[in-house]
Formats: C-alpha cells, structure tokens, sequence
C-alpha cells in the first residue's frame, strides 16, 4: 500500500476506524482477529480508537474505555502491536441514560490520559487526540492543557478532532511540532470540512477523515445514494466503497481516511482504495 506521512510516522494511506469494533454477540472475536490480520496483511497501519467508544448506548458510561480494552487485547493477542500506530482520543464521555457528553477541564483529559495509557498497556500512546470541542471550556485553555500533555512525555504526537480552521491554526501557534494530526468528518455526502484539509495541507498536517462513507452501510448503498460514484465504480469495475475513499484521497497528499470494518472482506475493499488512480475527468464527475 501506499504510504502518507503522520508526524513522525510513515502509515498506510487508508486507516482502520475501530468505534464499530464489539465483541458483543454479533462480532465474534476470531472475525475481529481476522479483520485486523487482514488489515496488517492489507497494509493498513493507523488504527484509530478513543476512549468513549464501546458497545450500545444502553450501557452508558460503563462503555468508555471498552473499545480501548478490547483492540489492545486483539492487537496483544495476535502479538502485533509494534506494527500498528494505535491512535486514541479523550474528552467526549459516556453518560448514563445512553447519552453523551464532553469534558475538557484539565483535570479530566489529564486523568483521561493516564487511563488510555492503562486500557491500551502502552508506555506512550502514538497519537492522542482532543475528540470535541467543549462549550463548557474556552478553547484557549484547552490548547494549553494540550500543551501540558505534549509536554509530558506520556503521548508521542497530538491531533485535534473536530476543529475549525480558527481552532487548527490556534492549536498549531502553540503546539507547533507536537500536533500532527486533525481528524473531521469528510464524506461525498459530507464536504464541508474541505477548508479544514486547505488548513491542514498548508500547516504540514495529516487530515483524518472520519466516517468517510457517510455511514452508509455498503457499497451498493453508498452508490445509490450518489450515483457519480457508483457510475465511476461500475466503469472502473470496482466498489463505490473504492471509489469514494480514493476521491478523498486525492482531495490532498495529507488525507488519510479511516473508514470502519468489521470483516475481512471490508477492510480489503478499502485498503485497495489506497492503489486506485482517479483521472482527472473522474474527479470533476464526482466533484460535481
């Protein structure tokens, strides 16, 4: 696979979004092995987490840090943790009741530090990532707790999540080197976040596209809700799945999608997005 620069790292140009990964009933644990062998095998390197994900909204705040637990055992499980750039978040909580919530105060991302680094059996994590801005907390204060953290040694790399380009360029004024990453949400039926990729692309950072198919369920259902792709898919004689993360791809050389998959066959599919060359007439079709 072709590679695209993360900080200091070099990793593959399309990721894995692990918030879908359960081990709960309906994934059992050897198809969620076999989906990160594939993924290895495929060249996928960055593996993205945070620590709010887990299993259904019924189980409220007992779900955060369950995704964290549950990749770390596969990746320890299968002895391949050193070949993955294992990405986490903090600051998005789990709240009773199914619902969600945000916390930005300096106490809890340093304390939501500390418990990744716990759930993940790292001595420093990769990349560790703001998940939302928070209304509650000016955004000032969290760039200088994000500098604190930088500071500590206990992660590697920072990245925002969720940030405008006012916010990028604030982050970037003070943590400099340290921040490397901002993952937003990028899709065809989601453009919006195309002057956060301009912002990202001219401060030398990699822009994580998060749920990059929309959430659309399939390729078949992605192409029938935008019919460009699919029609660009049918002629290339490969998936709409295929077709959109190559047209994020080449929005910019610092775009890395990290589309979710829960099978082998899916995180395949995607992973050869990575070698799929769109012409330029493609790419106006699909613009459009």
């Amino acid at each position: 696979m072709r590679t695209r620069t993360l900080g200091t790292h070099s990793v593959g140009a399309i990721g894995l979004g692990l918030m879908t990964f359960d081990e709960t009933g309906t994934q059992p644990r050897e198809q969620l092995l076999d989906t990160v062998r594939a993924a290895l095998e495929a060249g996928v390197t960055l593996f993205d987490t945070a620590d709010a994900y887990g299993p259904g909204d019924e189980k409220g705040a007992d779900a955060q840090g369950e995704n964290e637990r549950l990749i770390a055992s596969l990746l320890d499980e299968l002895g391949v943790a050193d070949q993955v750039v294992l990405a986490t978040k903090g600051g998005h909580v789990r709240t009773d009741g199914g619902g969600w919530d945000t916390d930005s105060s300096a106490d809890h991302l340093r304390s939501a530090v500390d418990a990744s680094l716990q759930r993940l059996g790292v001595e420093q994590i990769a990349l560790w990532q703001h998940h939302r801005p928070d209304t509650k907390v000016p955004y000032d204060e969290v760039i200088g707790t994000l500098q604190e953290i930088a500071d500590s040694g206990k992660v590697a790399q920072v990245g925002l999540s969720n940030a405008n380009p006012e916010q990028i360029r604030a982050a970037h004024a003070v943590l400099g080197d340290a921040l490397v990453s901002v993952q937003n949400q990028f899709s065809p039926a989601f453009r919006s976040s195309a002057p956060e990729i301009d912002v990202c692309e001219e401060l030398g950072l990699a822009f994580l596209p998060w749920s990059p198919l929309g959430g659309l369920g399939d390729a078949k259902e992605l192409g029938a809700k935008h019919p460009a792709f699919a029609d660009v898919a049918r002629d290339r004689g490969v998936s709409a799945q295929q077709v959109a993360l190559a047209w994020e791809l080449a929005q910019s050389p610092c775009v890395i999608p990290i589309p979710g998959a829960k099978r082998p066959t899916s995180v395949l599919d995607s992973a050869a997005a990575a070698n799929l060359e769109l012409s330029a007439d493609e790419l106006a079709r699909l613009d459009g």
